[in-house]
């Protein structure tokens, strides 16, 4: 039977022109940005243009490609500026304009200081469309790669050598530069060339241990006040058991930088962190804290600390700050990583229920134990004994597991499904605002689920 193929013809023209309105389904995600983006006020960034020079990109035409452009995991401005040539869906977003790339990093980079206002307004848009009421929130947080390599880490040890040999190089080619005689400068050797290599590396390494050095002193000041507060301690507790404190005396901390301190040469604001399944990796902490109904992000903030003991106090913060009309948090869920009595305190001062895991809990508990309650609570229980009982209840444990199914699946899908494993921007504050634009991505992608 002969078969009967549809044509390929890419020569006949267009009796009308063609509308972009016509080039998208319905209810594609792109449709959905472009009006979730119609109802911020973006003012304050139209107010910053001069109005000088040539007619510049409509801000709210380029806040929504790059909201879609992190949502479906295209996120450099090269890229972006690509994709509205190649996709239908940046087309349609782009109106069939095409702002070249530096004009999109330029924008994106002029854009960060405006997100976290952003954040919290499209939060307000899904408290509109009645979806969003706050009450339990899952925080947890996520090593996301630097833009640097770990291998562009200089320790001072090392840099003081170096600085040491890179200062004689240079002498070295200044004396030859100064010589009358050529004969013993080497074929090929490009004096000014070669000194403005080495010149150029002795200040990057000057800057290096400048930072190693300011780093120390914020160490040695904080170790210094622990170390009085101990041997304070210490001796209260002489003066009023008139017994001599058992245990080692407190020894006072050494100033000064160790040869083993590092810096990284690419993003100096980075750091090295243990990551997940063993090893090290040039990173930030990336903290986000999540609605545990909506699977929406809540709050979120970038840490230069490896471990979350401290990151508690600026997520409450920020819950705090949210508008009241978006509901009040009546608990903070989060694993053992967070567990303090500091922490614990600090939920109970906010009027916060606390369910922070003290330890790490085996994976299959015995049937029996998984169905028991604990014994009553004494009467005297402090803040922490009370967090512990309260997760050893089965409304307890209900309300605990929830955290795996929250917050460990948002960073899933960013991290997999939307493919964001590195800061494209380097140093904190620039940091801070990409990660604000991934989240805003991400509770974009999920309010479009959720309004289906």
């Amino acid at each position: 039977m002969k078969v009967t193929f549809a044509q390929v013809d890419r020569e006949t023209l267009y009796l009308l022109p063609p509308s972009i309105q016509e080039w998208l389904p319905e209810q594609h995600l792109a449709r959905f940005v472009v009006e979730i983006v119609e109802q911020i006020n973006l003012q304050p960034l139209k107010a910053s243009y001069c109005g000088r020079g040539s007619q510049p990109y409509n801000p709210e035409m380029l806040v929504a490609l790059l909201f879609y452009g992190y949502a479906t995991g295209v996120f450099s401005s090269r890229k972006l500026e690509r994709s509205t040539y190649d996709s239908v869906a940046f087309r349609y977003i782009a109106a069939n304009s095409h702002p070249d790339h530096d004009t999109i990093a330029t924008f994106r980079r002029r854009f960060l200081p405006q997100l976290t206002k952003i954040f919290v307004e499209i939060l307000a848009v899904a408290h509109e469309m009645n979806i969003l009421k706050l009450g339990k929130v899952s925080i947890d947080g996520t090593k996301v790669h630097a833009n640097a390599s770990k291998h562009k880490a200089l320790s001072y040890g090392h840099a003081c050598k170096l600085e040491k040999q890179l200062e004689a190089e240079v002498a070295e080619l200044l004396k030859k530069a100064e010589s009358i005689d050529n004969d013993d400068i080497p074929d090929g050797m490009d004096i000014p060339v070669e000194l403005s290599i080495r010149q150029k590396r002795v200040k990057a390494i000057k800057e290096a241990k400048a930072e190693i050095e300011r780093r120390a002193a914020e160490r040695h000041a904080q170790e210094k006040k622990e170390y009085e507060d101990k041997v304070a301690e210490r001796a209260k507790k002489e003066q009023e058991t008139g017994k001599k404190a058992r245990g080692k005396t407190p020894q006072p901390p050494t100033a000064g930088p160790t040869e083993k301190d590092q810096v990284n040469l690419n993003d100096m604001e980075s750091r090295i962190m243990p990551k997940s399944g063993g090893g090290f990796e040039q990173a930030y902490n990336a903290q986000a804290g999540v609605d545990t109904e909506t699977m929406l992000i809540v709050t979120t903030h970038v840490t230069q600390a490896p471990n979350d003991k401290q990151e508690l106090e600026p997520a409450l913060s920020n819950l705090k700050h949210l508008p009241q009309e978006l509901g009040t948090v009546t608990d903070i869920i989060a694993d053992n990583g967070y567990f303090s009595e500091d922490n614990v305190k600090l939920c109970e001062e906010n009027k916060v229920t606390s369910y922070i895991a003290v330890n790490r809990e085996k994976h299959h508990p015995p049937l029996m134990e998984r169905f028991q309650e604990p014994a009553p609570l004494p009467d005297d229980a402090n803040a922490v004994d009370t967090m512990k009982h309260r997760l050893k209840t089965k409304s307890g444990k209900t309300v605990y597991a929830t955290r795996k199914s929250t917050i460990e699946p948002v960073f899933g899908i960013i991290k997999s499904v939307m493919g964001f494993r590195q800061f494209l921007l380097r140093g904190l504050d620039a940091v801070k605002g990409e990660w604000d634009l991934v989240c805003i991505a991400f509770n974009i992608k999920r309010l479009y689920a959720l309004s289906k």
